[in-house]
């Protein structure tokens, strides 16, 4: 996992950044976001990056705990987005030892992040999530399928085994949606996602 992030701090530049914060969250969560809370909600942010997704939700009237161990990208989001609405956290999977220790969250929001996790983190971390989401609750996945972009190296990832694996915590299967990249480039690539929406049910 290390080297992962090492290679997200070297890709963090101005530019990269840009780009990241330029994508529209409509367009990203186009498949899921009917069901993200309609009221103020308390959301959980894994992989949090540049706060783009955080600030969209916070001015939308929630609170959100933004979980990013690239300092880079923490730092860029600090300055980017200035919100009370907002705390971040140095934090990472599978354990998320700091954030475990917070309330379970309305919304729990994994984006990009899942295909840097090998299958083992992938079956460790689950657990993790159904404690961190609040009965009734929901957890938002997007699994990418493809080739890395650069360093930054991915694993294959099964949605069937992610879903089982997240019914035996107890997080209900609700949605699955399958979906092309919205960015040109990872489309030549042949990147696309599978999109998973759980509840909790215990």
């Amino acid at each position: 996992m290390q080297d992962i992030l090492n290679a997200y701090a070297v890709a963090a530049t101005p530019s990269f950044i840009g780009v990241y914060e330029a994508l529209s969250v409509e367009a990203i969560y186009e498949h899921v976001i009917d069901l993200f809370p309609c009221r103020a909600a308390s959301v959980l942010d894994i992989g949090a990056g540049t706060g783009r997704d955080a600030a969209w939700f916070a001015a939308r009237g929630h609170t959100v705990l933004a979980v990013e161990p690239v300092r880079e990208l923490r730092e860029a989001g600090r300055q980017l987005h200035h919100s009370s609405r907002i705390e971040w956290v140095d934090d990472r999977l599978p354990n998320l030892t700091i954030t475990s220790s917070n309330n379970p969250f309305d919304l729990v929001l994994l984006g990009g992040v899942w295909q840097h996790l090998a299958e083992a983190e992938q079956k460790a971390a689950i657990p993790t999530l159904a404690t961190l989401t609040a009965a009734g609750g929901r957890l938002v996945m997007s699994l990418r399928h493809g080739p890395a972009a650069g360093a930054r190296r991915v694993f294959p990832i099964d949605p069937a085994t992610t879903a089982e694996n997240a019914e035996l915590c107890g997080l209900r299967l609700i949605r699955s949606r399958e979906a092309n990249s919205i960015q040109q480039g990872n489309q030549k690539m042949g990147i696309h996602w599978t999109w998973l929406v759980f509840e909790k049910v215990r």
